[in-house]
């Protein structure tokens, strides 16, 4: 009577998936962030792979961690490997729900850019269900749940990536203030408004012009761009605007744009899309909605 042996257990999954998130992202803690889990549950499925290879895999030191020469030779392979399983489950479910487009944009691109444009894109495709996520970073196309993400971006030529408008910084409010804005240095009169994703805005404008030195950038922090636009709306003070995101409110004159001035940033705005989108027809429609000007 022949008897089987046992057979020999291979990792746990979410042990490797612990693994190649803190190699690529060189930390525990922003591994688990990116996992959704703790930083202690990365450190212990890793740990517990450690244990089924007998080999470490981080060296553990006070500011961090770092890879062994193990983990650096096997990370690639990781990476390709996840890559791989991301984009089956993406393609599972989009040919499983293909009338089903999951969007990710940041959230001033969402709330004030794609959503004035949805009446639109509902018209054009009213047999399309269209779900919106707003997220401060670009998701992986390759592996998290997303068709499409919008955001300010250095175009990579290696993924399917669309430029549909600049990026360009120039101060705007409302009309009333700017008739009493004849130089750069009567805008120290007003508030300038910051938004906090993007502090640096009014430091970067006026330094391009040497203008540093000569006005006080101090003002209101909005935690959203939304609510700093709506602020210039209602006359707090003069915000340095986004082009793309105040295009509206230009073409209405509810805002202007008291100098000629711009900063152009490498940064475009961007929409990708994922590879296992496939319906051309539909993408279509849609990078044409996205392109129409408001």
């Amino acid at each position: 009577m022949s008897v089987s042996p046992p057979r020999i257990k291979g990792p746990p999954l979410n042990s490797l998936r612990a693994f190649e998130a803190a190699a690529r992202l060189g930390s525990f803690s922003i591994a688990a962030d990116e996992l959704c889990v703790t930083p202690g549950a990365v450190a212990q499925h890793i740990k517990a792979l450690e244990a089924w290879t007998e080999k470490p895999l981080f060296l553990r030191h006070a500011q961090g961690v770092e890879l062994t020469e193990l983990g650096k030779e096997i990370l690639p392979k990781f990476i390709t490997a996840f890559d791989h399983l991301g984009e089956a489950i993406h393609s599972l479910r989009s040919k499983a729900a293909p009338q089903h487009l999951k969007i990710a944009a940041l959230p001033s691109i969402a709330q004030l850019w794609l959503t004035p444009k949805l009446p639109l894109i509902r018209a054009k495709l009213p047999d399309v269900r269209i779900s919106i996520t707003a997220l401060e970073t670009p998701p992986n196309l390759l592996r998290e749940p997303y068709d499409i993400s919008i955001f300010f971006k250095v175009v990579d030529e290696k993924f399917n990536e669309i430029i549909i408008d600049s990026n360009n910084l120039f101060p705007v409010c409302i009309p009333k203030i700017a008739e009493n804005l004849t130089c750069f240095k009567d805008m120290g009169k007003y508030d300038l408004l910051h938004d906090s994703l993007w502090l640096n805005d009014w430091q970067d404008w006026l330094g391009e012009f040497s203008l540093s030195h000569k006005i006080d950038i101090r003002g209101p922090v909005y935690s959203l761009y939304s609510l700093a636009v709506e602020e210039a709306l209602n006359g707090a003070g003069i915000l340095m605007a986004h082009e793309a995101l105040v295009k509206h409110h230009l073409k209405s004159g509810a805002l202007v744009a008291p100098f000629k001035q711009q900063v152009r940033r490498p940064e475009k705005l961007v929409v990708s899309v994922a590879n296992t989108v496939q319906n051309s027809a539909l993408l279509s429609l849609l990078i044409a909605a996205f392109e129409r000007y408001d």
